[in-house]
């Protein structure tokens, strides 16, 4: 059978294969006889699923008709691509990448310092990570803007993790060991997800998941300055905040230092101040990048001359002076730590991949350039499992350097680089320096560092966009406030996870009627205007029909017809005599789907009432047809645009008595 195909069949044309017969004008109109796709062999049905999950981008397009040679040397340039940008590299970029550098190295020293506190590691753990980590990642890297280094969350989440399993004060040694153990690990996951392509695996934490986990991190982190900014001895080392806060109030009579509130208060100030004018006005950028180095020597010159230390402030007395060492023989490969220390490793290596990979991609679109998010994550592995053998603990992005680093004006990863140099002049002659300077500036430099990270304008946004994306952002916050880092974590996880399950099992489908004057089907409750089509009942499913949601797809679109059928009744309008199924969004069908059409058919068939169905895509399509389905719908059923299906029905209902 032959139909005529409208406008609406045009629009949806692509989703499904049609032959087209030779036109004759006197006939009337052009028709279209509803087809199926050409059909496939396993092999090659196999490849094009294959490459289009892993290889949707098609990587090796760029190496077709190309020299032996010529492969080679793209080849190398994919893997490290320094090989690429360093052929075009000019005296210019390299004064913009030296200020840059120099300006995140000012920032990432005390950061560094403050960081490695967070994860209960010494000093110049610190450091020794932002040395090693980003000249690895200048020479693999794809993100020209992107500043590797410790970062707040992971580094409190690592020791969060880390504490759990070994206490860093009794047995510092094997926490020492379980942490490079964890950042091997790390490392060897972020590789392992890249070179395998499974990079999408990170995409199932939601964005609104991510922003109420890092809103609570941040305020999580804050809370646990508060031991540095009142000079509190005895503090909790729990992260809730009600233990936090519990510890706080137990020792405001005899656990509070003025001094050392008063340094750590006025420069939080300070810093504050110095972010306030940085982003009021673009041009002093570089006003909260230097701010912390500032503070940090000021701080430092005062504790001395004023000996504040005899006083009860608490300074960071000793940083080991020295580049770093190796550490290959301290991590855990036998034992009963390797699996502690993979645990670990796996959760800290998905963390810090979520925001390298966020912000490398802020970046890159706002200059206008791609990065690969596999080629990503393999130059993150490898640089974290080159840190872990050279004392170095979980690096990634840090998004307040990051954010320096592009305002600076960078043009390379080689401001990376500037700064790693920065950073070992640091260990090999100015760490003694830091004898006297104060943990209350470490505190304050943190706060004001991570204060940043609560974004109630995107908790807002999403608030007003999708109130279940709202619970998971908010489930998250709470999770790390009044739990742990960990458990914010997993019910992060957890929430995205059954938001993709309820939107699986339960999609959308909607009553369809016309819109007067055209030959357009659309969504009644989008559309007031739209007319029922009296005798008709056009459903629309807005989803994939698998075995998770076939069940429910059948019950929802006969309640659609009871519903019809009632009101039909009840205002004295014809018997309800087909049913057209709309399957423009429906992107595929496994045996329960076609199983759950086939007891609709049945169903409809015992009420004396018509299955029709509206332009199913190909692969719809070629399953039905496989199944036989269409056989017992018949092709004459099967319809390329709802106002074709609309006008048949017509037709036989007028040519009934």
């Amino acid at each position: 059978m032959v139909h005529h195909i409208t406008d609406e069949a045009a629009a949806n044309e692509p989703s499904i294969t049609t032959q087209t017969p030779s036109y004759d004008p006197s006939q009337g109109p052009l028709v279209y006889k509803v087809g199926y796709p050409p059909q496939k062999n396993l092999a090659t049905e196999f490849t094009d699923t294959l490459r289009e999950t892993f290889f949707h981008e098609n990587p090796l397009r760029q190496y077709k008709g190309q020299s032996g040679w010529t492969r080679f040397t793209m080849g190398l340039q994919f893997l490290f691509p320094v090989v690429g940008w360093s052929r075009n590299y000019n005296f210019i970029k390299f004064r913009s990448d030296l200020i840059a550098g120099l300006t995140i190295a000012s920032l990432c020293i005390p950061q560094d310092i403050g960081y490695s506190k967070l994860a209960n590691l010494d000093p110049q753990y610190g450091l020794y990570s932002s040395f090693v980590p980003p000249l690895i990642y200048a020479a693999m890297g794809s993100s020209r803007d992107i500043a590797i280094g410790p970062v707040a969350v992971v580094s409190l989440l690592i020791g969060s993790l880390l504490q759990n399993e070994v206490d860093h004060v009794k047995n510092k040694e094997e926490y020492i060991r379980l942490a490079f153990t964890a950042t091997f690990f790390a490392g060897i996951t972020q590789a392992a997800l890249g070179f395998l392509r499974l990079g999408f695996l990170i995409e199932f934490l939601s964005h609104a998941a991510i922003v109420g986990f890092m809103g609570g991190a941040a305020i999580t982190i804050a809370l646990q300055q508060l031991k540095y900014v009142l000079g509190i001895v005895n503090f909790t080392r729990k992260t809730d905040i009600v233990s936090v806060m519990k510890s706080v109030w137990s020792s405001v009579h005899h656990g509070w230092n003025w001094q050392t509130i008063v340094i750590g208060s006025s420069f939080l100030a300070f810093l504050l101040f110095a972010k306030y004018i940085g982003k009021k006005n673009r041009k002093f950028f570089w006003v909260p990048a230097i701010a912390p180095i500032i503070s940090v020597i000021l701080a430092t010159f005062f504790v001395y001359i004023t000996r504040a230390d005899k006083q009860g402030v608490q300074i960071v007395k000793f940083i080991e002076k020295g580049i770093n060492p190796s550490s290959a023989h301290k991590i855990f490969f036998t034992g009963p730590f390797v699996l502690k220390g993979f645990k670990i490793g796996v959760v800290c290596g998905i963390v810090g991949l979520t925001e390298a990979v966020a912000i490398g991609r802020t970046f890159a679109a706002i200059k206008g350039y791609q990065i690969d998010g596999n080629k990503e994550m393999v130059a993150l592995g490898t640089m974290n499992i080159v840190g872990s053998m050279t004392s170095c603990y979980v690096t990634t992005g840090s998004f307040s350097r990051s954010a320096v680093n592009f305002m600076a004006g960078c043009k390379t990863p080689v401001s990376n680089v500037v700064m790693s140099v920065v950073v070992l002049l640091t260990l090999l002659v100015i760490t003694p320096l830091f004898k006297y300077t104060p943990n209350a500036i470490l505190g304050s430099i943190i706060i004001s560092a991570v204060i940043s990270l609560v974004d109630y304008e995107a908790a807002i946004l999403i608030w007003k966009v999708d109130k279940l994306d709202f619970i998971a952002c908010m489930g998250a916050f709470f999770g790390v406030i009044f739990v742990s880092v960990e458990i914010g974590l997993l019910i992060a996880v957890a929430i995205s996870f059954a938001k993709i399950l309820l939107q699986v099992t339960r999609p959308r489908t909607a009553l369809l009627g016309n819109l007067p004057g055209t030959t357009i089907y659309r969504n009644t409750s989008q559309y007031p205007e739209a007319k029922l089509v009296p005798g008709v009942v056009i459903v629309r499913v807005d989803s994939a029909i698998y075995f998770s949601n076939s069940n429910y797809i059948r019950e929802r679109i006969l309640r659609w017809l009871t519903d019809e059928e009632d009101r039909a009744k009840a205002v004295g309008l014809p018997k309800i005599n087909f049913l057209i199924v709309e399957m423009s969004p429906v992107i595929d069908i496994d045996t329960s789907g076609i199983h759950s059409l086939e007891d609709l058919y049945k169903n409809l068939q015992k009420r004396e009432i018509q299955l029709i169905l509206s332009n199913p895509g190909s692969v719809v399509i070629e399953k039905l047809q496989a199944s036989k389905l269409t056989e017992h719908i018949g092709s004459s059923n099967i319809f390329l645009a709802v106002s074709d299906a609309v006008r048949f029905c017509k037709t036989k209902s007028m040519q009934e008595p």
